[in-house]
């Protein structure tokens, strides 16, 4: 979908419709922008970017709250929409899918004529545009979708995928972030071409088991399958302070109220995981991640505010002031259980409610 949040509150206030309009917290906030309109992306600003930092690239800007169950309603029709086609549609996002058309409803041999007639349907039902990358490999459709947004198409043809990627820069490889990016300029690695070069040995010498996936998907190389039902790999919670802190007491608290909205979402999901990690980003946006895996899954807060001293001890938050805390539990247990309900108070907080309340909905990120 092109701008979904955005866009979904362009369509439902008309007066929206051709501004910047930017999803996100209150710009004297320490909100983020969850989402912007086209109009908005004009002034260079993007998702991620602090809502202080966008207002001041464009004062005119519109900014609103996220709704995140309006969003959900309206991706729901989105998949609805995509499963008149296919029944192998695998969501990566609530706007976000792959679909896998070699079979389809349709009986139509086209990918990219079902890709042009899907994005029609959407327009036509919900008078939003959404854009499509057409390939026979994951990691090339994902590529694709982002090269003629919005409302577009783009299809990258078996015989054109290695020359493609061979010129693609290698920050825009799906999947290379800013730290990678800069590891492999500094490697001379700058497209597609460079990495086919570099080999698969040199390549998995410096970035590990994600160096032979490199080096498989710069030869056109992805046989992943669409798979409809993806298993949930993490449930996690994470928060930007108000004010960057160094307050032990006040780091505590908000680690303290994370776990307990973890333990609702295992509650809900009646499941516990083996791996506990803290995430902590400092003032300067430093961000580090300390991670502890039991012999036993874990199933509550207690349990998992049993495991954080530990690893908040092994960072240097106290010593340096921290902006963001997150914490999630990953390697989950197939073995549903509901937890034991036992909250603890953080070992040397007072047994108190913490007094952290996030400002906006923006500002607290929920990942899977």
């Amino acid at each position: 979908m092109d701008a979904f949040f955005a866009s979904v509150e362009q369509k439902d206030t008309p007066e929206f419709r051709g501004k910047p309009l930017i999803v996100g917290g209150n710009p004297q906030s320490r909100g983020v922008v969850a989402a912007c309109s086209y109009e908005a992306r004009r002034f260079g600003i993007h998702s991620a970017m602090a809502c202080a930092k966008a207002v001041k690239l464009c004062p005119e800007a519109i900014f609103v709250r996220p709704r995140m169950e309006r969003y959900k309603q309206i991706s729901r029709k989105i998949m609805g929409i995509f499963r008149q086609y296919t029944d192998l549609v695998e969501p990566l996002s609530l706007d976000e899918a792959f679909l896998d058309v070699t079979v389809n409803h349709k009986d139509n041999p086209s990918a990219t004529i079902l890709a042009t007639l899907i994005c029609r349907q959407i327009h036509s039902e919900l008078k939003l545009t959404a854009s499509a990358g057409v390939s026979f490999n994951k990691f090339l459709a994902k590529i694709g979708s982002d090269l003629n947004k919005p409302d577009g198409v783009s299809t990258i043809r078996p015989d054109e995928g290695v020359e493609f990627l061979s010129t693609l820069p290698i920050g825009k490889f799906f999947g290379v972030g800013k730290v990678t990016e800069k590891k492999m300029r500094r490697l001379g690695i700058r497209s597609g071409l460079d990495l086919r070069r570099f080999g698969r040995e040199r390549l998995i010498f410096h970035f590990g088991k994600s160096g032979s996936f490199l080096f498989n998907i710069v030869q056109g190389i992805d046989n992943r399958p669409v798979q409809p039902h993806r298993v949930r790999k993490s449930i996690g919670n994470e928060t930007t302070l108000k004010k960057d802190s160094d307050d032990m007491g006040l780091i505590k608290g908000i680690l303290s109220e994370l776990c307990c909205r973890i333990e609702q979402s295992l509650v809900k999901l009646q499941t516990g995981g083996y791996t506990v990690t803290l995430k902590v980003r400092y003032s300067d946006f430093s961000t580090i991640t300390r991670s502890r895996t039991l012999r036993t899954p874990i199933y509550s807060s207690a349990d998992i505010l049993f495991q954080i001293p530990s690893l908040l001890n092994s960072t240097e938050a106290g010593r340096r002031k921290v902006r963001l805390l997150g914490i999630s539990i990953s390697n989950l247990t197939t073995d549903k259980k509901s937890p034991i309900q036992l909250l603890l108070p953080f070992p040397g907080v007072a047994e108190q409610p913490a007094t952290f309340k996030p400002e906006s909905q923006a500002e607290v990120v929920t990942t899977s």
